[in-house]
C-alpha cells in the first residue's frame, strides 16, 4: 500500500542527503539524458518534469535541451530549495504536490520522469494523463524500476513496492504511444555492511515503504539475515533495476 504522506516526510528528510547518497539514481538520470539527446529529433520547448528531486536530470536538461519553458514537479515541497537559482528565471517554475492529483499546463513538448512513477498508485492513469498534456507531437519519458529492485531488501524484510516489468509498461503505454526505444539493466552497489544498506536508503528517501520503527532485534535479524544471504564475508550488495522507456505520442 502506498502512502503518499509518508512519501512525502521520508524524502523531505532525505533533501540534504540525497544528492551524496543517490549514485543508482544519478547514474540513471544522466543515462536518460543521453537518450533524450540521442532520440529526440528536435529540442523540446515546453518541457514538464515529473519528481524532479533534487534535480539530477534537471540540470542535465538545461544544458542539453535548453527548454524555453521548464515546469519542475516534486511530491516533497522541500525540493523546491534545490532550485533557487533556476527559479529566479521566469523559464523555470517548481509545483509541488502529488502528480497523480495535480493538473498541468497542456501543450507540452516533452514530459520525463526519472525514479518516480513507482511510487505511482496507477501507472496507468498517468500514462495516459500524459499524452492528453503533449503536443501533437510530443514524447514522454521516464524510467522507473522493475521487479528485481531492491531485491535483497524484500527477500529479508518482505516489504517492497510492487514493481512492473518492461512488458508490462510496454503494454501500458501502447494504445496512447509509440515506443522510441525501451531497455533495461541492473546496476548492483556493494557495501561493507547491511547497516550501510539502510543508511544508504534512509538518505534516498527509499525507506518510505517501512512505516514502523526498527527495534534493536529487528536491525539484528535484518543484519544477520542480510549478511547471510548477500554477503561474502566482506561486503554485501544492493541491487537497482532501471527501465528506460521513450514514447511518442500518436
Amino acid at each position: 500500500m502506498i502512502n503518499k504522506q509518508l512519501i512525502a516526510h521520508r524524502f523531505s528528510r532525505a533533501v540534504e542527503s540525497y544528492n551524496r547518497e543517490a549514485v543508482a539514481q544519478k547514474q540513471i538520470a544522466h543515462r536518460m539524458n543521453d537518450m533524450l539527446a540521442h532520440y529526440l529529433p528536435e529540442r523540446p520547448k515546453r518541457v514538464l518534469e515529473i519528481g524532479s528531486g533534487t534535480g539530477f536530470l534537471t540540470r542535465c536538461l538545461m544544458d542539453t535541451l535548453h527548454p524555453e519553458k521548464l515546469i519542475l514537479n516534486d511530491i516533497c515541497r522541500e525540493m523546491g530549495t534545490c532550485f533557487t537559482d533556476l527559479l529566479v528565471n521566469k523559464q523555470v517554475t517548481f509545483v509541488p504536490g502529488d502528480a497523480e492529483k495535480l493538473s498541468f499546463p497542456s501543450g507540452q513538448d516533452l514530459i520525463v520522469s526519472c525514479s518516480a512513477i513507482q511510487w505511482f498508485i496507477s501507472p496507468g492513469q498517468f500514462f495516459e494523463r500524459c499524452n492528453a498534456l503533449l503536443s501533437g507531437r510530443g514524447y514522454f519519458a521516464f524510467t522507473t524500476f522493475g521487479k528485481e529492485n531492491l531485491k535483497e531488501v524484500a527477500t529479508v524484510t518482505g516489504n517492497g513496492l510492487h514493481y512492473h516489468s518492461l512488458k508490462e509498461l510496454e503494454q501500458a503505454l501502447q494504445l496512447h504511444y509509440d515506443i522510441v526505444t525501451a531497455s533495461e539493466e541492473q546496476i548492483q552497489l556493494t557495501f561493507d555492511t547491511p547497516l550501510q544498506v539502510l543508511y544508504h536508503l534512509k538518505h534516498t528517501g527509499v525507506t518510505a515503504v517501512r512505516q514502523q520503527a526498527w527495534t534493536k532485534g529487528d536491525l539484528q535479524h535484518f543484519c544477520d539475515q542480510y549478511a547471510r544471504l548477500f554477503g561474502n564475508g566482506k561486503s554485501v550488495t544492493l541491487t537497482y533495476h532501471p527501465i528506460y522507456i521513450i514514447a511518442k505520442k500518436k
